[in-house]
């Protein structure tokens, strides 16, 4: 008998079913998503643009098309990335540095490459997942030696060093703060011991976010304008003032889509 051959594809998960809890979780966020923008955006679009439903005709676009490519990613073996976990962090270093290059400065801080005039993209938020993929990859390359500090936490931590700064060249610091956490937590997760993190946190980690406070007080005036927003009524109050005066006339659950 002649033994039939496997038919090849690029992914195990072709043929795996649909997820359909997850699947309709995520319609439904989308959704409540777009009616918030519609809410919110119509009577400044109407007002620019003539159009009420400028903005939110743009993200629902942005939304079918995340849809598409949703469902084509899901099809692939997510150990198809292992395969290129240190491409993730050399297109990250290409990115960060290419936004320091080609970037528009806007309030100070390069943080978007503008395509065209109405296209842009910011970097670190593309960066984030090719940290989850890098580091995912040579974690578990490396997952006998995670247990050890120099060989396991050390030598891990130092490769996101360069990283953070280009992050913090441009400046950002919040997304420097959300990738740290990101990796510190796959880390642990992997094997990394927690209290390797808690010594050099303690020893290097702290005094460095005291010394980039210092640096730019901008980022220790917008944790404490809560204490009294009124001060900068224009400026860094604004999006506090703004939310007290959505809670003073909606209360806790809103006053409803707005009617045209």
């Amino acid at each position: 008998m002649t033994k039939k051959k496997k038919e090849k594809s690029f992914s195990s998960f072709v043929n795996n079913p649909i997820d359909f809890t997850l699947l309709i979780t995520i319609l439904l966020l989308l959704s409540i998503g777009l009616i918030m923008v519609l809410s919110a955006s119509s009577p400044s679009a109407l007002a620019e643009s003539g159009n009420s439903y400028a903005y939110f005709s743009k993200q629902l676009i942005f939304a079918v098309l995340g849809i598409i490519a949703m469902m084509f990613i899901s099809k692939i073996d997510y150990r198809f990335y292992q395969k290129f976990y240190k491409h993730a962090w050399w297109i990250a270093i290409i990115l960060l540095a290419l936004v320091l290059i080609a970037g528009k400065t806007v309030n100070g801080a390069k943080r978007w490459i503008y395509v065209t005039e109405t296209l842009s993209f910011q970097p670190s938020e593309i960066v984030k997942f090719l940290m989850i993929i890098f580091y995912a990859g040579i974690l578990v390359k490396n997952r006998d030696e995670l247990s050890l500090y120099f060989k396991g936490f050390f030598k891990h931590i130092c490769l996101l060093a360069p990283i953070i700064g280009l992050l913090l060249l441009e400046p950002h610091f919040s997304a420097s703060v959300v990738i740290i956490g990101i990796c510190s937590i796959m880390m642990i997760m992997a094997g990394c011991k927690f209290w390797h993190f808690i010594a050099t946190g303690s020893l290097a980690g702290i005094p460095a976010m005291i010394f980039l406070i210092i640096k730019e007080p901008y980022r220790l005036q917008r944790v404490v304008t809560f204490l009294d927003p009124w001060k900068d009524i224009t400026g860094d109050g604004w999006q506090v003032i703004q939310s007290l005066y959505a809670i003073g006339s909606g209360g806790l659950f809103g006053a409803g889509l707005r009617r045209k």
